[in-house]
């Protein structure tokens, strides 16, 4: 019932950026909080940043002064602005979101996520 596409990976070199894109779709009443997620092989997956329908943001501690997360509600779209990349933010990102469907079922949503490899 709910769709969440990302987008706006791929290869960059160290000291580079990216953005990346997560666009909700379907039977969406209202979306509390959009996050992304990343997992590197063979670690767990972790928080990179959270943003919440009041305003509210956080950022895991190794992306915080790099990262930058902002959220198009209109277009119930987030956005994740990667500065200065360094090799170990190589990883697949996930999209994340905790909403509520037109029939008022909560759900916690996730995308398939999108290939991010920073490397000369």
């Amino acid at each position: 019932q709910v769709q969440l596409v990302e987008s706006g990976g791929g290869l960059v070199q160290p000291g580079g950026s990216l953005r990346l894109s997560c666009a909700a779709s379907g039977s969406i009443f209202v979306i509390n909080a959009m996050a992304w997620y990343r997992q590197a092989p063979g670690k767990q997956r972790e928080l990179v940043a959270r943003i919440r329908s009041a305003g509210d943001i956080s950022y895991g501690n190794s992306v915080k002064g790099r990262f930058t997360i902002s959220r198009e509600a209109a277009k119930n779209t987030t956005y994740l602005q990667m500065d200065s990349l360094k090799p170990e933010d190589t990883a697949v990102y996930y999209c994340q979101a905790d909403l509520y469907l037109e029939s008022l079922k909560y759900e916690g949503a996730w995308g398939q996520g999108i290939q991010v490899t920073v490397s000369s």
